[in-house]
């Protein structure tokens, strides 16, 4: 059974930092490309960021210079350090594991509040 559990969320002030983990399980997790998504209420999810079984990143242009995406593979997780975090920022975010045929799978998501 595939699970991806995201943990990591919660409330944290205007400029400050939060670090997401995802972790895997029932997959080959090396040879999955990895992602993070957001979605804020009433707005369609999008991609965060991401990186690829040879450890390409890429990000979103809203969070470059701020987020850092990694990847353990010894571990089965993947990272989202989030710094400089923005009222903008608020939503559920979702980690995506992404097998090089195609088909995906989703976590379960974790709320980020970016308020003072």
């Amino acid at each position: 059974q595939v699970q991806l559990v995201e943990s990591g969320g919660g409330l944290v002030q205007p400029g400050g930092s939060l670090r997401l983990s995802c972790a895997s399980s029932g997959i080959a997790f090396s040879i999955y490309a990895m992602g993070w998504y957001r979605q804020a209420p009433g707005k369609q999810r999008e991609l965060v960021a991401s990186i690829t079984r040879d450890d390409i990143t890429n990000y979103a242009d809203f969070v470059k210079g701020r987020f850092t995406v990694s990847r353990d593979n010894a571990k089965n997780t993947v990272t989202l350090e989030m710094n400089s975090l923005k009222p903008e920022d608020t939503a559920v975010y979702y980690c995506n594991a992404r097998h090089p045929y195609g088909h995906s799978h989703w976590g379960q998501g974790t709320q980020v509040t970016v308020s003072s």
